[in-house]
């Protein structure tokens, strides 16, 4: 079996490998000369700003790049993070399974012929074409203008005002969150280890996400994985020691994947010892005393939040139509429209942050759904629409129909529906492998992604925690307070080979 497993993952590496050089060569060979061509303006160069520089803003500007020069139009992206994060990887980050720089892409690096502007959006007056941008430092807010605006803010995590939660709990959308996630499991593991009060030990080993969508079940299928590799090293800490918990307010988990495969994810995850809490709310967890709607308590020194996502709350602080959701109102071709279908001029949306139509739906008040699938396509269709208005030309509709969804339980094990057909086990892990590295952009970033997978093969996974990462001045300071000072007269140095105490 073992043989298998390790044959599908190096026939993973070389067919992605394969797809990626035929992506990158099908992109060199469009942006050739020829795809440049002049785009209609008054004599003065336009301005196009976009702001956010995830899915949205990376895709549209690369599209802008690809058939427009700098002659024909300015082209600024606006984010407080020099890079766009690859999500669909995070919980493959947290696990150790890929190193966390390959999953971000830097924005100055692909955006080439662009301005990337490293802060916040305030503030959008679209009426006026202004924006304000914020900088990540102490320094006053500036205001830029534009004629052209792209929305591509994205969402952020959708808490609750559960007590507690803001204190306890971390969130796992961002990279950062992961390598925090990553050394806090590994951490407690290595106190749990030092530790000989049973309660806090207990409470040490146990962890809660809440939330049983992707991303909660990707991360902790993930990370548990993770966490019985690190207690073999580990002579006072059993397989059997952690308690990994999920609390889901709904009746099944992975809703895109039907009932069946729900039903198999939920099989999977208890045999290998995970909790699995359905139709339950997280009620309280002040001090990590995690209290839940059925009514259990116990102990949690880490809870992940994975409950669901909203709209970035600054699109309050625009003009712009908002749905009831608070996403940008838009049209089909990812223009900015008001209530009643009127297109707002100059202005597009699209991913998370948009109620973008879904086309392909029998509801026709359907919206696409906040998938990175979604997100990639519309980022390159607005690119493309928005160089056809640029030129006089017509714009196109969006409209994509879900071919399939994957999803990963951890090591060689996954769930995946594609074209009706239902996949479980290795070959849904495989194929949840090739789709995404196949998705991740750039061609640098698909090889090292694969050149990590075929370093695991080979070698145990890389274990240790850097905890110390959250707070990197902490030595220096507390080597400044010392300030010195001398050791106390009657303090002899400690004999080279001095017992240490017996845990008794």
């Amino acid at each position: 079996m073992a043989s298998f497993l390790r044959s599908v993952a190096v026939s993973t590496s070389v067919a992605a490998l394969a797809g990626a050089g035929a992506l990158a060569a099908k992109s060199l060979q469009g942006r050739g000369e020829g795809s440049v061509r002049p785009v209609l303006h008054g004599g003065r160069t336009p301005r196009i700003l976009i702001a956010g520089g995830g899915y949205i803003g990376l895709y549209t500007a690369t599209t802008l790049r690809k058939y427009i020069g700098r002659q024909d139009a300015e082209i600024a992206v606006v984010d407080p993070r020099p890079y766009m994060t690859y999500q669909p990887f995070l919980p493959e980050a947290a696990a150790g399974s890929i190193e966390p720089r390959h999953v971000v892409t830097s924005l100055r690096r692909e955006l080439k012929g662009t301005t990337v502007l490293t802060g916040s959006i305030a503030e959008i007056r679209h009426a006026e074409r202004k924006a304000v941008i914020k900088p990540v430092n102490d320094d006053p807010a500036y205001e830029v203008t534009y004629d052209h605006l792209v929305v591509g803010l994205g969402s952020v995590a959708r808490t609750l005002p559960i007590p507690g939660l803001a204190e306890n709990a971390i969130g796992f959308k961002h990279i950062e969150e992961a390598t925090a996630l990553r050394n806090r499991v590994l951490n407690k593991l290595a106190e749990a280890a030092s530790t000989w009060d049973p309660e806090e030990r207990r409470r040490m080993l146990t962890f809660v996400f809440v939330g049983g969508g992707f991303a909660g079940i990707e991360a902790i299928g993930e990370v548990e994985d993770m966490a019985k590799a690190a207690t073999k090293e580990y002579d006072s800490i059993d397989e059997d020691d952690l308690r990994f918990v999920i609390v889901e307010g709904a009746g099944r988990i992975l809703p895109e994947l039907g009932e069946e495969l729900g039903g198999y994810a939920i099989e999977q995850l208890r045999e290998r010892g995970v909790e699995i809490h359905l139709n339950t709310f997280l009620n309280s967890c002040v001090d990590g005393n995690v209290e839940l709607s059925t009514g259990e308590k116990f102990g949690a020194d880490t809870i992940v939040w994975t409950a669901g996502v909203k709209a970035n709350p600054v699109l309050a602080e625009t003009d712009l139509p908002l749905d009831a959701r608070g996403r940008v109102r838009t049209n089909a071709k990812l223009q900015v429209v008001q209530e009643d279908g009127t297109v707002v001029e100059g202005a597009w949306a699209a991913g998370d942050n948009a109620a973008v139509p879904d086309l392909t739906a029998s509801d026709p008040k359907a919206t696409t759904a906040p998938t990175a699938q979604h997100a990639v396509r519309q980022g390159k269709l607005l690119g493309e629409n928005l160089v056809k208005v640029l030129r006089g030309e017509q714009p196109e509709d969006y409209r994509h129909e879900n071919i399939g969804t994957v999803a990963s339980l951890g090591l060689y094990k996954g769930v995946a529906q594609i074209m009706g057909f239902k996949f479980r086990g290795p070959l849904a892990w495989f194929m949840h492998r090739s789709y995404h590295v196949l998705a991740m952009p750039s061609f640098e970033r698909k090889v090292r992604i694969l050149a990590d997978w075929t370093e695991a093969l080979f070698f145990r996974r890389e274990l240790v925690s850097l905890a110390a990462l959250q707070n990197p001045r902490a030595a220096w300071e507390a080597a400044a307070a010392s300030g010195g000072k001398p050791a106390a007269k009657d303090t002899a140095p400690a004999a080279a080979g001095a017992p240490i105490a017996d845990k008794k």
